[in-house]
């Protein structure tokens, strides 16, 4: 597992890309496509044509940072595919780099602060 700078954006593009893509490819795609900073330190999600890789790119302040993950067995759960970007949270997130539905991942009911009694 990877861990993520907190409050990190994620984004998922939503097209499939060329795998052949290295880091610097995919932060050009991503600025001229999704109009986004990759040296923001936005989180880029890339998906191969059969879903069964993805590429994630990151500027860590010192220089790009390129993840490649292949899922064995199955497919990564993709949102259809349209133009643009899905952000996510670090939880839907962490399902999607697992191999697990992301879609699914729900949090438990927001409780209130409870307060002290005087």
């Amino acid at each position: 597992m990877i861990t993520l700078p907190a409050g990190a954006r994620i984004l998922l593009a939503s097209q499939p890309v060329d795998f052949r893509k290295g880091a610097h490819s995919l932060a050009a795609l991503a600025a001229e496509v999704l109009s986004e900073d990759p040296f923001s330190g936005v989180v880029l999600v890339f998906r191969s044509k059969r879903a069964d890789r993805v590429k994630i790119v990151v500027w860590d302040g010192s220089g790009l940072v390129l993840i490649w993950k292949q899922l064995e067995a199955n497919t990564f759960r993709w949102p259809p595919v349209v133009d643009g970007a899905l952000r996510l949270t670090q939880v839907e997130f962490a399902a999607l780099f697992a191999g697990i539905d992301w879609t699914r991942v729900q949090s438990t009911k927001r409780i209130s602060t409870p307060s002290v009694p005087a």
